[in-house]
């Protein structure tokens, strides 16, 4: 049982301003419309284009509650960051035709801020709570029964004077996204009843999305462009639509066009220091300086201290792409550049 504090209530204990954000099917239609954003989700599994085999997944199990008029269990999404997991959540909320509430791990500091978000819950509706790895072990107790019983167990004041309390919840269910898997505790990663993990896209599901979002900006973008786009987006389509916005502002200061062109894409990314595999500065400073360490693994941490960068930037940003291409690879002993990016990075080949 968690221990609350007996005055949540109480004046000299205001109530903490919850990062929440409650999503229904018009607030979609009204930002759909809103060309500021900075991408307009899709509201069905079939406007989501990729991971076809989590949607049919996700699919089977949201008709099988509908049918049975239960709400959907427990759901675990991870992955890479910018896969789409927020989006697939909403996605799940808006197919099983509920609310969808939006929690941020880091701003649930304290056992009463997962209360309260709880109690908000009504029959049915979604919660999904983003970066779960980084909730605190007494949050995550009070998730236990939550999630399995649908009640909050909670001992209320301290010494003589606490008294427990067993509080009934609507039935709910909870979306998780992490991009840290294994830093969920397996008593909180045991009670999701699906998990799925987000792979990278291919490069026709990127090219498809990117030509998406470019008839919504009104660009016109051409078919070779869009693919060499698509090509070294890193399997990611936030990093797709971020390098397409900036490829934009170039094609509309220097260039004074909407047309983007495979001239415009190279140049704009040769401006912006990003090469024809996708590699950005960093990321060729890193091959380097494994490059010069004559063939012999090296730590991460002695990695992030030669370069003056954080060792987790480096482990989850960095790397990952550079594994997924063959030009790194992890040994016990340390990180090792392959043959490939040993080639690579004596090609000098920093242009697109």
């Amino acid at each position: 049982m968690a221990i609350i504090s007996s005055n949540i209530g109480d004046s000299n204990f205001p109530p903490r301003k919850q990062e929440l954000r409650i999503v229904d099917s018009k607030i979609v239609s009204e930002e759909n419309n809103n060309k500021n954003l900075n991408f307009a989700r899709p509201k069905t599994f079939k406007e989501f284009i990729g991971q076809e085999q989590i949607k049919a997944s996700l699919r089977i199990a949201i008709d099988a509650s509908l049918y049975r008029k239960e709400a959907l269990e427990h759901t675990l999404l991870y992955g890479q960051p910018g896969l789409g997991k927020t989006t697939l959540a909403f996605l799940i909320a808006n197919e099983m035709n509920t609310r969808f509430r939006i929690a941020s791990a880091p701003a649930i500091e304290r056992p009463r801020d997962i209360v309260g978000l709880l109690l908000g819950l009504k029959e049915g509706e979604v919660l999904f709570i983003d970066e779960i790895h980084r909730l605190n072990r007494l949050t995550e107790e009070l998730l236990y029964s939550a999630m399995e019983d649908f009640r909050l167990d909670l001992t209320m004041g301290a010494n003589r004077g606490a008294r427990c309390r067993t509080i009934n919840l609507p039935r709910f269910t909870l979306i998780g996204a992490t991009t840290k898997l294994a830093s969920i505790s397996a008593p909180l990663r045991d009670r999701f009843g699906i998990s799925q993990k987000i792979e990278f896209y291919s490069n026709d599901e990127l090219h498809q999305i990117i030509s998406n979002y470019s008839n919504l900006i009104n660009l016109t973008l051409e078919d070779k462009a869009s693919r060499a786009l698509a090509k070294i987006s890193r399997g990611t389509p936030r990093i797709a639509l971020r390098l397409l916005k900036r490829i934009r502002d170039y094609a509309q200061v220097i260039k004074k066009t909407n047309l983007i062109d495979l001239d415009v894409v190279k140049k704009a990314l040769n401006s912006q220091k990003i090469d024809a595999k996708g590699l950005d500065y960093l990321d060729r400073k890193y091959l380097s300086f494994l490059n010069l360490n004559n063939n012999s693994p090296i730590g991460l941490d002695a990695i992030a201290a030669g370069l003056g960068e954080d060792s987790s930037m480096l482990e989850f940003v960095v790397e990952p792409y550079l594994m997924q291409i063959g030009f790194l690879t992890r040994t016990s002993r340390g990180r090792l550049l392959t043959s490939l990016g040993k080639r690579y990075i004596n090609s000098n080949n920093d242009n697109f």
